[in-house]
């Protein structure tokens, strides 16, 4: 069953990869008002994130933290990568929520205000969501 949780971390970074693709696909739909294109991709994201969210809480609970190897000036890097991320995948949940219910309800006009910032905060979550995994298990893997 190790081997499970192993792959988890290259899933994660997958699913937060695919959110960023989807979020900035559905970002073009909505800007050529193709709107049941955009619906469906921005639903597809928000799937994508729930099953990271899963599958991210599922390897820690059997794993614990990955402790990151790196030296010097990287470290801060990392570390600063890590901090905001932590902190704006926290601050997004109630966003995505708020913004997804207004959709949901036909409340177009303040979810559309409400998506420019919500957007925004969600790619950088996940574009650092990879950037984090690619440094922790690529670029300075524990040994």
């Amino acid at each position: 069953m190790t081997d499970f949780y192993s792959v988890l971390p290259h899933l994660n970074a997958a699913l937060n990869a695919s959110s960023f693709i989807l979020l900035t696909t559905g970002y073009y739909f909505i800007r050529h008002r193709r709107v049941i294109a955009h619906r469906n991709c921005q639903i597809a994201a928000l799937t994508a994130s729930i099953v990271f969210l899963i599958s991210y809480v599922t390897y820690h609970l059997h794993h614990g933290a990955t402790r990151f190897t790196g030296q010097g000036i990287v470290r801060s890097v990392y570390f600063t990568i890590l901090t905001t991320h932590t902190i704006l995948a926290v601050v997004i949940v109630p966003f995505v929520i708020v913004t997804f219910r207004r959709a949901f309800r036909g409340d177009f006009q303040r979810h559309r205000a409400l998506a420019r910032w919500t957007l925004p905060m969600w790619l950088y979550v996940s574009v650092t969501g990879v950037l984090v995994y690619v440094m922790l298990y690529h670029l300075y893997p524990a040994h």
